[in-house]
This record gives structure tokens, C-alpha cells and sequence, in this order.
């Protein structure tokens, strides 16, 4: 592992142990993060020894999203998440935001602006 991976898997596994703090404490449910495949290694080996559910998802050979959180919300976005991010349509969007906790009021008007650029396209 080079210098670069060392210091950033350090950042990740930094941004990990605050995220489980708030799984712990109950402030979220879900969580998604973004990393390299060898940071993504050290995160799932994490998550398994807390007993966390997650799920990986691979962007490209060079970034990976890992969610993690309660089991049947990991299961309902593993059912999500089949495709590239950006693909999504705007149902699934509007679902994973909403699984991970972003404003709802922002979600409606993101799906709201997704699905009038789908009937105008």
C-alpha cells in the first residue's frame, strides 16, 4: 500500500468511527461512503467485527460506495443500488436519499425536478 492509500484509509476509517458512533447512538440508520477499493477492505473488516450489515458497491476500478446500517435497510438498497448512481430512476433516487437520511424536503423537490426532465425528455 502506498503512502497516499495509508493516509486516506486513516481519513476513512477516521469518518467510520464517527458514522458508527451515530448508528450506535441512533441519529441515523444508514450510511454511504465513498472510497478506494483497499480503504473499502478495511472498512468491511470493520463493519464485520461491529456486527454491522453493508453492502458494497462498485463504481469503477478506482471507487467503490459502501452502505451500511440496519439490515433490512441495507437489504432494501442493496435492491436499489444495481446500477450506476447516476442511473438511478427518479423513484430509486428518491428512496435511497430517503434511506439515508438526507432532508426530505430537498428529496421532493430533487424528485420532483427529476421526473419533469424525464417528461420533457
Amino acid at each position: 500500500m502506498d503512502q497516499a492509500t495509508v493516509v486516506g484509509g486513516g481519513v476513512v476509517l477516521r469518518f467510520l468511527a464517527h458514522h458508527l458512533y451515530e448508528y450506535r447512538k441512533g441519529v441515523r440508520r444508514m450510511f454511504m461512503m465513498t472510497m478506494t477499493p483497499p480503504e473499502a477492505q478495511a472498512v468491511r473488516q470493520r463493519l464485520e467485527r461491529e456486527g454491522v450489515e453493508y453492502h458494497v458497491h462498485e463504481v469503477n476500478d478506482a471507487k467503490v460506495n459502501v452502505l451500511f446500517g440496519h439490515a433490512a435497510w441495507i437489504e432494501t438498497a442493496r435492491s436499489i443500488v444495481t446500477k450506476p448512481l447516476a442511473r438511478l430512476t427518479p423513484e430509486e433516487d428518491f428512496m435511497l436519499g430517503t434511506l439515508l437520511g438526507y432532508d426530505p424536503e430537498q428529496q421532493c423537490r430533487r424528485f420532483l425536478a427529476q421526473t419533469r426532465r424525464a417528461a420533457v425528455a
